[in-house]
């Protein structure tokens, strides 16, 4: 079993930085891929980016494509998202996910994933 806790969200203005951090626990995390996803209210929940279980394989989602970044540390069990130029349609609580994967394939949707933290909020003032 899998645990995984966010943290790093908050309230910035528009075009700040925030980094956001998945910290796991159990399980083996460097067979996991890893991702992020988010979910405003009244929206669904959607993919923003992943990572492999070797970070050989990045993705993102085209709203947030050169914006933010994932990378990993293996070493510490830990995820992290560098989001950089926030804006408003980025608010919303940001969930870490994780799924083992014997391969460096990278899964973008939440039914891909079997383990999900609690979320952290981000909210992007205008």
């Amino acid at each position: 079993q899998v645990q995984l806790v966010e943290s790093g969200g908050g309230l910035v203005q528009a075009g700040d930085s925030l980094r956001l951090f998945c910290a796991a626990s159990g399980g083996t995390f460097d067979s996991n891929a890893m991702g992020w996803f988010r979910q405003a209210p009244g929206n669904e929940r959607e993919f923003v980016a992943a990572i492999s279980r070797s970070t050989f394989n990045k993705y993102y989602a085209d709203s947030v494509k050169g914006r933010f970044t994932i990378s990993r540390d293996n070493a510490r069990n830990r995820v992290y998202l560098q989001m950089n130029s926030l804006k408003a349609e980025d608010t919303a609580v940001y969930f870490c996910a994780a799924v083992y994967t014997a391969s460096n394939r990278v899964p973008t949707t939440t039914t891909s994933y079997d383990y999900w933290g609690q979320g952290t909020q981000v909210t992007v003032s205008s």
